[in-house]
């Protein structure tokens, strides 16, 4: 062999060794097919989480070769809220878009985090519930649908595409099951400690059990698509529920068993290097992540950094940030009913603010009482058969609660009066305010506010001008109207007077907060309400006034929310919180009934996801079932 063909060979060697190296990186360096497996109304009943009475070999497999999230939160106990923070990368409360099948809009230069993905170079789907409180600008999917699928991509291209099953959603609990479906024997179930011990309750875990079963082999079959595609090793792979379990107490409300959900992560060893920096095949981790990081980490996944307005922290990939602190949770209005609730989590304690204590946690939901276990529930409490533990669901709220999960998972011993946990609540109570101060949180407002003062705008616009939303002035009205106390009270007569409609709201809010107390210390200043310009501070000076106000107080309290209670006429914020108020005011809204039965069932400007709420709460007045 000549030296000559030696040296050729040689230099062929190393450019051939070159060229399969810097394949190899730009292998490497190429973007993941990333692929979304969700489920609805399921915590982390699984037995991969340690649930022995759960039937789940699918995931428990998915498990052994990926990481699990022990901390994982949806944020919203709720689904349509809890999408809405995934979609945006922001909360709801700062969007407007915290009440349950609101509608509102971003600025016209946020975008939804599937149109940053396309940007990068992904084909996006969606099988199939989008379910968002705002609204949809553009493309956004490249499909969305039930026919959706990474299966049409073009070639070469990365897809992100979602599989939601909804075989676990709450109304599949009550729904008729197939008898082979039917594993689990309703008298193994363990039950939560705020729940009765009925068969009725027994029956309807045990369902909710099978439901997740059913799931799991959904999600089997998920897994084993990208398998016979040969995509596995280029694919990483999100499992999650969509918020607690549909059961009642966990779903819509934000205590840990609402908004704790099973995140289960895998990542490929060819993508390694964007795995999260606790990744161990078959571990699991307490790091504090939730949906308002999910956009974020996306991009980060991408080699992208998330835009400034979206409000999460990446967990994994490029721009992976710091382990956070906190965990935030919300709840407002819930359907038909209203109700403002704030939540921090530090990873063992439950900080829960409720700034509307004196509605009791279980009001009437139409939906919600479909569920036997809600109306069994609730049927023995007014039959006095229920303990202290049981009970509380149907009593109204304290402002503060404080749970220790270490100690107590089912979280029902309230510990916010404690004075050995003084230094937790103080520094929960500081984060919770840090927090809403800086996502500039507009669920203060009244809802026909948050529409109304942002006028042509976005609320998020609105809530972050000064001019238009002063948030210390409004949070301080809150707070001081759902503290119950003589210098709170006192305080009540100079908010009542402030040139700021949502300070008034807060303000009559409180008086109607200290039941009669309330209403005989702020009675001349309620009167004067009932002819505020805002008919938000109207309605709620109404409210007061109809339930313990005089007999001629609350007769012209009920013409007042006449006024406002007939959807076609005001809107659909009005008239629910009008039609709420007559609901709760009784016997005084009886010479009203005739009338109210012929009001319009519908707002027709409504959006269609909210437009029958009206119709539940006159079907509830005046006694039918329409």
């Amino acid at each position: 062999m000549s030296f000559k063909f030696k040296i050729t060979r040689v230099l062929f060697s190393a450019a051939a060794m070159f060229a399969s190296a810097l394949g190899q990186a730009r292998a490497e360096q190429a973007l993941p097919n990333i692929l979304w497996i969700t489920s609805e109304d399921n915590g982390p009943h699984l037995g991969c989480y340690g649930d022995t009475y759960a039937i789940t070999p699918n995931l428990d497999r998915f498990a052994k070769r990926s990481l699990r999230y022990t901390k994982a939160s949806s944020t919203a106990p709720v689904c349509a809220p809890a999408r809405t923070t995934i979609i945006s990368g922001i909360y709801p409360p700062a969007t407007g878009a915290e009440h349950m099948r609101s509608l509102t809009r971003l600025p016209v230069d946020f975008k939804m985090y599937p149109v940053y993905l396309r940007e990068l170079g992904y084909y996006c789907t969606n099988n199939s519930k989008e379910d968002y409180n705002l609204e949809k600008v553009g493309n956004v999917w490249d499909e969305s649908g039930r026919k959706a699928h990474w299966k049409n991509r073009p070639n070469g291209k990365p897809f992100f595409a979602i599989f939601n099953h909804t075989i676990s959603h709450e109304s599949q609990i009550r729904n008729k099951i197939n008898s082979a479906d039917r594993i689990h024997d309703p008298a193994k179930v363990s039950l939560p400690a705020y729940h009765p011990d009925t068969p009725e309750v027994r029956k309807d875990w045990a369902q909710y059990h099978d439901r997740i079963t059913m799931m799991d082999k959904l999600v089997g079959k998920n897994l084993r698509e990208l398998e016979e595609a040969d995509l596995a090793n280029d694919t990483i792979v999100f499992y999650y529920g969509d918020h607690g379990s549909g059961m009642p107490r966990s779903k819509r409300w934000p205590y840990f068993s609402g908004l704790n959900v099973p995140l289960i992560i895998h990542v490929p060893k060819k993508f390694k290097h964007l795995a999260p920096p606790e990744y161990k095949t078959g571990g699991s981790t307490d790091r504090l992540v939730g949906f308002i990081d999910l956009a974020p980490t996306l991009l980060s996944i991408a080699g992208a950094k998330a835009p400034e307005h979206m409000q999460g922290d990446a967990f994994m990939g490029k721009h992976t940030a710091p382990p956070q602190a906190f965990s935030f949770g919300f709840r407002g209005r819930m359907d038909e009913r209203y109700d403002m609730v704030r939540t921090v989590f530090d990873g063992r304690h439950v900080y829960i603010r409720n700034y509307m204590p004196h509605k009791p946690y279980g009001q009437y939901l139409d939906y919600m009482f479909q569920t036997p276990t809600t109306r069994v529930w609730h049927d023995l409490f007014h039959a006095g058969k229920l303990n202290a533990a049981q009970s509380v669901f149907w009593q109204t709220k304290p402002a503060e609660e404080l749970y220790d999960l270490q100690s107590d998972p089912d979280e029902v011993n309230n510990l916010a009066k404690s004075k050995e946990h003084s230094a937790v609540i103080k520094r929960l109570r500081k984060a919770h305010h840090n927090w809403a101060r800086d996502v500039r949180d507009i669920g203060f407002l009244p809802e026909a506010e948050i529409h109304s003062r942002a006028g042509n705008d976005s609320p998020y616009e609105m809530g972050h001008d000064d001019s238009r939303y002063d948030f210390d002035a409004i949070s301080h009205a809150a707070n001081n109207a759902s503290r119950k106390g003589k210098k709170t009270t006192e305080k009540l007569a100079e908010l009542i007077n402030s040139d700021d409609s949502a300070v008034r709201y807060w303000a009559a809010m409180g008086y109607l907060i200290r039941g009669k107390n309330g209403v005989r210390t702020g009675r001349e200043a309620l009167v004067t309400a009932l002819g505020d310009e805002s008919p938000s501070v109207r309605i709620i000076a109404a409210e007061a006034l109809g339930r313990y106000g005089r007999k001629r107080e609350a007769k012209r309290a009920a013409e007042v929310l006449m006024q406002f209670a007939d959807p076609a006429k005001n809107g659909i914020c009005l008239s629910m919180l009008a039609l709420n108020a007559l609901d709760i005011i009784g016997d005084h809204a009886d010479p009203h009934r005739e009338a109210i039965a012929k009001f319009a069932r519908i707002d027709p400007k409504a959006n269609g996801r909210m437009r029958n709420y009206a119709n539940r709460l006159i079907s509830r007045i005046v006694g039918d079932s329409r």
